[in-house]
């Protein structure tokens, strides 16, 4: 069954190969220790993203959307640079194409990439409520 063609704006064999290698990859353990741990998770509407940031606060942090990249950056003191903490995840498709939201709650930030609704069409600031 050929599965390269859908209503997505993404391949799903391309999409599929990307999460494998993302997930074998050994600078995603890496950066789970170093820096605060992501997870990938998929439904049928949606791409989540999971990010655990228990010693923070929502004011200190950011996500944003730039092009096919995801940028999330942790601040614990806004005035402390050096203890800044930042992911960047690259995804097979442009993602600022597509509707994105954020929630942080219990030191979990959630970010939904939808698979069906359209987002603005570009680079952009997510805001947290």
């Amino acid at each position: 069954m050929n599965r390269k063609k859908n209503d997505h704006c993404y391949d799903l064999d391309q999409m599929e190969k990307w999460l494998e290698n993302y997930f074998l990859d050994p600078l995603t353990s890496y950066c789970d220790m170093t820096q605060f741990r992501i997870d990938l998770y998929e439904t049928e509407k949606d791409w989540i993203v999971e990010a655990v940031l228990d010693d923070y606060k929502a004011a200190n942090l950011s996500v944003k959307v730039e092009d096919m990249k995801l940028i999330i950056t942790a601040l614990k003191h806004p005035s402390a640079s050096n203890e800044r903490k930042e992911r960047t995840i690259d995804f097979p498709f442009p993602i600022k194409n597509q509707k994105v939201c954020a929630s942080f709650e219990n030191g979990i930030l959630e970010i939904f990439i939808s698979k069906i609704e359209k987002g603005r069409g570009n680079n952009r600031f997510i805001t947290l409520p």
